[in-house]
């Protein structure tokens, strides 16, 4: 098979592409003929050896999440799911390859009105996204704050916020990704990029807000946390800023803050699947919708990594084997 392995931990160029022995299904697995790998932020994460990425053991072939079809099973799976279109994370690795293992009990059929990448797109997208919306509770009327809003999270983000009722506030890095979350439903727009643009965030919501959704961490946490009303929520749920954002809890009591940490979105194996099957579900009813706008032929992964890391990338960036 072929597949991207790093060596060593360090920049995209680390990423080498290679021939693999074909792997064999075991008990309670099958093998993926992948049609489509989905790249994560956390994958360049650990590509990079950062601290803040879990740590990885290498050579390494990254990527966690892939769709395709079932061209093999385990001795003891069902051959019904042979030919069937999934999509499957993999355990954490093997995704960027043209086959990959899974377990059997992480496969989810791709619904009739999804194309392959679409699903694979949701796989860690989605469920992040609908957990965060399940968990702040959004009442109609409320203002919420989306960071990182032209992202894969971010974009999804927009569009649960804004079909719960919310006034969406839009953070983001550019004009065409700020011009991208407008498209998704955002009512008002802001660069962070602007050295004002904490002024702008108070013309749009003057009255503070009280949903942040903070994928971004860092300095960017210090400006939004105290602009959260009584009884509003923050969720932490990234570190795109090279940093988790640091707020007091004590602080956070005292405002009557409610503090929502990523660990507490999808706490089991379970809760994870019912997420994806969910946002997966809202996909194929048409309540939501993925942004693919990256992608690369598998062996051009060091370049999908490089586009992530100039933090020029809008959407979901894709491996297509």
């Amino acid at each position: 098979m072929r597949a991207i392995v790093a060596d060593r931990a360090g920049g995209p160029d680390v990423l080498c592409p290679v021939t693999l022995p074909d792997p064999e299904p075991a008990t309670g697995q099958v093998r993926v003929a992948v049609e489509a790998a989905a790249i994560t932020f956390i994958d360049t994460l650990i590509r990079a050896g950062s601290p803040i990425g879990p740590p990885a053991a290498f050579p390494a072939v990254l990527g966690n999440g892939v769709g395709g079809v079932v061209d093999r099973v385990g001795p003891d799976v069902d051959p019904a799911w042979l030919g069937s279109r999934i999509v499957t994370t993999t355990g954490g690795a093997g995704g960027y390859a043209s086959l990959a293992l899974a377990r059997v009990a992480d496969l989810h059929r791709v619904p009739r009105e999804l194309t392959v990448p679409e699903a694979t797109a949701l796989l860690a997208d989605g469920r992040t996204a609908v957990g965060l919306h399940r968990a702040a509770s959004i009442q109609p009327g409320e203002v919420a704050v989306v960071t990182a809003a032209a992202g894969g999270v971010g974009g999804i983000l927009v569009q649960l916020a804004k079909a719960s009722g919310a006034r969406v506030i839009a953070l983001a890095g550019s004009t065409s990704k700020l011009d991208h979350a407008r498209g998704l439903g955002a009512d008002a727009t802001v660069s962070y990029r602007d050295e004002d643009w904490a002024a702008g965030l108070d013309a749009a919501a003057p009255g503070g807000v009280d949903v942040v959704f903070d994928g971004i961490g860092a300095d960017i946490t210090a400006v939004l946390f105290p602009r959260v009303r009584p009884d509003g929520r923050y969720l932490s749920h990234g570190a795109a800023g090279g940093s988790w954002g640091l707020i007091d809890a004590e602080a956070a009591s005292k405002r009557g803050v409610t503090t929502i940490p990523l660990a507490a979105i999808g706490a089991t194996a379970d809760d994870l699947f019912t997420l994806t099957e969910r946002a997966l579900d809202l996909a194929a009813g048409g309540a939501i919708r993925t942004t693919i706008r990256q992608t690369f032929p598998l062996e051009d992964a060091a370049a999908a990594h490089a586009a992530i890391d100039t933090r020029s990338t809008i959407g979901k960036t894709l491996l297509l084997p």
